[in-house]
């Protein structure tokens, strides 16, 4: 009986891997930071995705692909902790706009100095060629996702 290879893993399995490292990675590291300050995983995805100009719930809840709900209360438990504050946006009498507080930009500078430690340690690990060869093909333009599924639905047609 022979064995086959082993499927590869699909892209989304990987980058989702990925991204789940450095969440984690990132969470630890501010758990051990000396003033305890302890935040949420899912504190880290929201504010990875807030623009520095702001943007509205109903935007981070897109961005992030959770329910209006989720993104929410998230908003809101970041509020408590004083990371960001809830304005009303100048563009539209109807929305509220999510910024950074002073303390959440200060947050964010953190944030990025560990974000560019961790970025060092996965070179270290898997090396610095590799890292950047990721960083070029994840900041290259991929088109829009409608497109792609084009050319995917013709590739899986030509493939049959």
């Amino acid at each position: 009986m022979s064995s086959s290879p082993p499927e590869p893993e699909p892209l989304i399995r990987l980058l989702w891997r990925a991204h789940n490292w450095f969440r984690a990675a990132l969470t630890t590291a501010f758990e051990a930071q000396e003033d305890g300050s302890a935040i949420s995983a899912a504190h880290v995805t929201l504010l990875s995705q807030l623009p520095s100009e702001g943007a509205s719930i109903a935007e981070l809840a897109r961005r992030l692909g959770v329910s209006a709900p989720t993104a929410h209360q998230w908003v809101h438990e970041l509020v408590a902790l004083g990371a960001v504050t809830v304005e009303n946006d100048p563009r539209s009498a109807r929305s509220k706009l999510v910024l950074l507080s002073e303390a959440g930009v200060r947050r964010r500078a953190e944030t990025m100095q560990i974000l560019a430690g961790l970025e060092d340690a996965l070179a270290g690990r898997i090396g610095a060629d590799t890292v950047t060869a990721l960083r070029a093909a994840l900041e290259a333009p991929w088109g829009s996702p409608e497109s792609a599924a084009a050319d995917a639905d013709i590739a899986t047609r030509q493939r049959r």
